[in-house]
């Protein structure tokens, strides 16, 4: 899936590609505070992994990203071009997709369906066929073309979904828990991939997960969440953190 974001734009020189400021963010629902005070810098082309308890917020973090739920504070998007932009391209990998299992529907279809602006159920245009194998060859997926979407695996589903956020090829990648009900050959194909990815791409990526081990392995930064920032930094720093042992270790 992707996005136009409702970020406001600043440019910086010598910053590099591009990088997301969040600034003092905040996100209520009626009387109940879901985030606050959130102070984020992610990195131009950084690998950013989201951690936290259930109902940290991370999810919520996303979506005020997006666009799509109000939020406080600001969200900055930051180029070295000197030219602004005022709604960078996002791409998004949601956590799933409630789908038919018994449906006929193609990958192809899908494809088609997000990308054409008419109905594709009589025939789909040879060319919109052959741009949707360029897109989900990105992902390693351009065999999956044909395959029914009820009969894909939950890492196949995840790679076609993945291939679909990167057409275009957005300047910031979220993704919402993206391999969870993989199996672990899955988790580590689908970690090797984000990383041959940002660097085909230089693109950023901000990812929630559960996955405390792998993210440890291939993120540059983890950012404990939990209503607000409790920890940010590289991977060993957090997880040392005191923060992290009350916030983990108190779970177990």
């Amino acid at each position: 899936m992707n996005h136009e974001g409702s970020l406001k734009c600043v440019c910086v020189e010598n910053s590099g590609l591009c990088c997301t400021r969040i600034e003092n963010l905040g996100v209520r629902a009626g009387d109940v505070t879901i985030l606050r005070d959130v102070n984020l810098h992610v990195h131009c082309g950084e690998f950013t992994a989201i951690i936290g308890p259930n109902g940290a917020g991370k999810t919520t973090l996303l979506k005020a990203i997006l666009g799509e739920v109000k939020h406080t504070g600001h969200l900055r998007f930051v180029r070295s071009t000197g030219i602004a932009k005022e709604k960078p391209v996002i791409g998004y990998v949601p956590q799933n997709l409630n789908l038919d299992a018994t449906s006929p529907t193609s990958v192809l279809d899908l494809y088609a369906v997000c990308r054409s602006r008419s109905p594709v159920w009589f025939h789909i245009p040879k060319r919109v066929e052959q741009k949707a194998k360029e897109c989900l060859a990105r992902a390693k997926a351009d065999h999956l073309l044909h395959k029914r979407l009820g009969a894909l695996s939950g890492g196949e589903l995840q790679r076609v979904l993945l291939s679909l956020a990167l057409d275009p090829v957005p300047e910031l990648l979220l993704l919402d828990e993206p391999v969870s009900g993989i199996d672990q050959n899955g988790l580590e194909l689908f970690y090797d991939l984000l990383s041959d990815i940002r660097r085909n791409y230089d693109l950023s990526i901000i990812m929630v997960s559960h996955d405390l081990d792998l993210v440890a392995r291939h993120a540059d930064r983890l950012v404990l969440l939990n209503g607000t920032v409790l920890a940010s930094g590289a991977p060993r720093e957090v997880m040392e953190s005191e923060s992290f042992r009350k916030v983990f270790m108190g779970m177990r």
